[in-house]
C-alpha cells in the first residue's frame, strides 16, 4: 500500500499526534513502541501515521518481527511544525 501524501488526507487524531511528537525528541525521529504508561501503542495508530505517509518503518524488530519499529517522516515533521500541514502543531 502506498503512502496518501495528497491534501485530501483527513487530519491527524490526538491519539496519532501525540504519538508523533514523541518522535521529535528521539534520534533519527525514532517513534516509541510504548506510550509513557507502558502500554504498546496501537497496531492501528501506527500503521495509520504509516499508510498517510507521516512515519516510515525504520527497521525490522528481531526481538518482536511483529512489531514495527517507525521514525518520523519530512511529512510527519511538517505535520507538527507550527503552520506545518496540520492541526498538531
Amino acid at each position: 500500500m502506498t503512502p496518501a501524501k495528497d491534501a485530501a488526507s483527513p487530519a491527524p487524531t490526538p491519539a496519532q499526534c501525540k504519538w508523533l511528537r514523541r518522535g521529535l525528541t528521539q534520534a533519527g525521529g525514532k517513534l516509541p513502541l510504548f506510550d509513557e504508561m507502558g502500554r504498546r501503542v496501537s497496531r492501528r495508530t501506527v500503521q495509520s501515521c504509516v499508510d498517510k505517509g507521516w512515519a516510515e518503518p525504520w527497521f525490522a524488530n528481531p526481538l518482536k518481527p511483529d512489531w514495527q519499529v517507525c521514525r518520523l517522516t519530512a511529512m510527519g515533521r511538517r505535520l507538527l511544525s507550527p503552520g506545518g500541514d496540520g492541526n498538531c502543531a
